[in-house]
């Protein structure tokens, strides 16, 4: 019901849907990151090279890279963009040993904003036209120290978002988000 409901509203906003119908193929979007120049895959329990190759199949323009996912969820569960350079990456030795495999596979340079709390590095980056940059990320009664560290984005506007009970249900801030980059009319 949930896939018809949103394929429904993808729809009606006249936006191309692409569906995987190889029955072998594994793709969450909780492993892919798109950093707008290439799309990084987890490769967990939850995706495989099946759908990395899918995936890479849908967006010739862009290189698409897999990224070993162990002691987590999801790729996303360590790490997210939170500018348009800017990867935010947890401190856990899983989600530094990911960031090394992402550097080694990609021409780009990225610029780093390493946290002390894996699950904050989850976190929602918008460039909104009136705003500039935004980021929603996790508030600092659950991550201080991590809050912390994103309130020295000088040129972000900061959000923080309580997130405890989704949390407890492996639900993260970009597991709650759909962002559709599309001109309202």
């Amino acid at each position: 019901k949930q896939v018809e409901a949103m394929k429904r509203v993808l729809e009606s906003l006249n936006l191309n849907i692409v569906e995987m119908v190889d029955e072998n193929a594994t793709l969450d979007g909780g492993d892919v990151l798109f950093t707008g120049r290439e799309f990084f895959v987890g490769l967990s329990r939850r995706t495989n090279q099946r759908g990395a190759e899918i995936l890479a199949d849908t967006f010739k323009d862009y290189a698409v890279s897999t990224v070993p996912v162990h002691d987590s969820l999801h790729l996303k569960s360590f790490c997210s963009m939170a500018g348009p350079n800017l990867i935010a990456i947890g401190s856990s030795e899983a989600a530094q040993k990911a960031l090394k495999t992402m550097q080694q596979m990609s021409d780009h340079r990225y610029d780093k904003l390493t946290v002390p709390d894996d699950a904050a590095a989850n976190c929602v980056y918008l460039n909104i036209p009136s705003k500039g940059h935004v980021l929603l990320h996790r508030a600092p009664e659950e991550y201080p120290e991590s809050a912390k560290v994103f309130e020295k984005l000088k040129d972000h506007m900061l959000i923080p978002i309580a997130n405890t009970e989704l949390e407890k249900v492996d639900g993260s801030l970009t597991c709650c988000s759909v962002l559709i980059n599309k001109a309202s009319e």
